[in-house]
């Protein structure tokens, strides 16, 4: 699965929020992994809000572009599949998902033109019974069970967290000038250096180390090489960096520059 269009992400409903502040922060959680659709269900303070806006950062558009909704059925009166966010137990007989799991269920839900939404509730008591009735599943996460309880916008945070992951696996985040970044090594315009340059700059250093006096004793200048030669390797260096490295020792074998100084 790659990356999706926005009106293929799911729909995140907050439910009476309370404070301006943690809608924004929800909106601003939503922008950084990619999810757009924001609906509010009676919030508190009244909508707009200032302070939401102020918090959005640079997801002020979704904050602006958010649904005004006067309770939570008419919210959902358009959704198919429910998810509700919850940590905890409820006397209801209803699928629990992890969050990864959850995120599946949806975008399997969404590929097929279903429309899909998240519930989340209030900052002080979150979701109440008949808000959860009315999902189809429940979403909680594997916080410790000594303190639970997430902010409203960490847990935007976490479901968007991980709707990214599934949606656009190989991205992580900032983008090269002409691709995603992606994981593991960045060699840049510099190739990884082969093995016998690694080796030239090893005999090259340790010649200089022998002439200098620093392998000394003789019965210990083995252990000392080996130590030295895994510390170059552990840094991985390009080919770029060992002539780099190699320069180095070449200057300061030769001693101080003896250029001419001019008046």
């Amino acid at each position: 699965m790659t990356s999706a269009p926005a009106s293929y992400a799911p729909a995140i409903i907050l439910v009476e929020p309370q404070l301006g502040e943690n809608i924004g922060a929800a909106a601003r959680a939503m922008a950084n992994f990619g999810l757009r659709e924001l609906r509010l269900v009676a919030p508190r303070d009244g909508w707009p809000n200032e302070a939401a806006r102020a918090s959005a950062a640079l997801a002020v558009e979704i904050v602006d572009g958010a649904q005004l909704y006067p309770d939570l059925a008419a919210a959902v009166a358009d959704l198919h599949y429910i998810v509700a966010t919850t940590a905890r137990s409820r006397f209801l007989a209803k699928p629990v998902l992890a969050p990864d799991t959850a995120v599946s269920e949806i975008a399997e839900r969404q590929a097929a033109d279903l429309r899909c939404g998240v519930l989340f509730g209030k900052e002080r008591t979150g979701l109440e019974n008949p808000d959860v009735a009315i999902a189809d599943a429940i979403m909680t996460a594997p916080v410790d069970p000594a303190f639970a309880s997430l902010n409203l916008a960490q847990s935007v945070l976490l479901f968007a967290y991980e709707w990214r992951k599934l949606v656009n696996p190989h991205s992580l985040g900032r983008t090269l000038p002409d691709a995603p970044l992606g994981a593991g090594h960045r060699f840049k315009a510099s190739r990884p250096a082969e093995r016998g340059e690694l080796i030239g700059f090893y005999e090259h250093l340790e010649g200089e180390l022998d002439h200098c006096g620093f392998l000394f004793p003789p019965e210990k200048r083995e252990t000392m090489v080996n130590n030295i030669r895994t510390m170059f390797a552990r840094m991985a260096p390009t080919e770029q960096e060992v002539r780099t490295l190699r320069g180095i020792v070449a200057i300061l074998r030769r001693g101080p520059w003896q250029g001419s100084n001019k008046a």
